[in-house]
């Protein structure tokens, strides 16, 4: 994890704010570290006068904006009937159980999309369903934009204030973090335990003769 945070700042101080935006992007596709560090020490670096805090804003946004859509399209190539298949392929989950979430997505896509990108453990995985229902690509832009804008000032402007204590922002953020991967974990064990009753409800029944 420090060899990871030594290379950000590396990064940041080296090339400036842009160095932001390539540690948002590549946290956001592959998170070696969470953006609750790696944003509050981007605050901390234009503390110190590396770069501007606007531009710390701007380019963090940019660079979620790119590793967001890296995610999308990942989603939309891989399509809606290949994930089918793989799910009818993994034990107690079906392929309706996707084509529902995604169909709920549909219904909800612009508020998951926007309130997604302020949840921790959620802000990444969240544009692969917008890629597998292609919602239209500025409406998704715009509301990643909006969500993530909110999320990197608010966690840069902490780094900013707390300057060299910006490591305190994941102490609060971090259990969130954990609450969330709680809950997903309860969601998925209640859906696996329904699907598994009702595949023996179902052999119960093709096993019982007819009277």
């Amino acid at each position: 994890m420090e060899a990871v945070l030594d290379w950000v700042v590396l990064v940041m101080r080296t090339i400036g704010s842009p160095g932001v935006g390539l540690a948002t992007a590549l946290e956001t596709v592959f998170p070696p570290v969470p953006s609750e560090l790696v944003l509050p020490l981007a605050g901390y670096t234009a503390s110190q006068g590396h770069y501007g805090l606007v531009a710390a804003i701007a380019w963090a946004t940019a660079g979620s904006l790119v590793g967001a859509l890296v995610l999308y399209w990942l989603g939309a190539a891989w399509g809606l009937e290949r994930i089918c298949r793989l799910a009818d392929r993994v034990p107690l989950v079906h392929a309706d159980d996707v084509r529902r979430s995604v169909a709920w997505f549909g219904a909800h896509g612009r508020s998951a999309v926007f309130f997604g990108r302020l949840v921790p453990g959620v802000r990444s995985l969240v544009s692969i369903p917008a890629g597998l229902d292609r919602m239209p690509l500025p409406t998704f832009c715009l509301y990643t934009t909006l969500g993530s804008l909110l999320w990197n000032a608010a966690l840069i402007l902490a780094g900013y204030e707390l300057g060299a204590q910006w490591h305190v922002v994941e102490g609060y953020v971090g259990p969130v973090s954990n609450v969330v991967y709680v809950l997903v974990a309860i969601v998925l064990v209640v859906v696996a335990a329904r699907r598994l009753r009702h595949r023996v409800t179902g052999a119960r029944r093709r096993s019982t003769p007819p009277q």
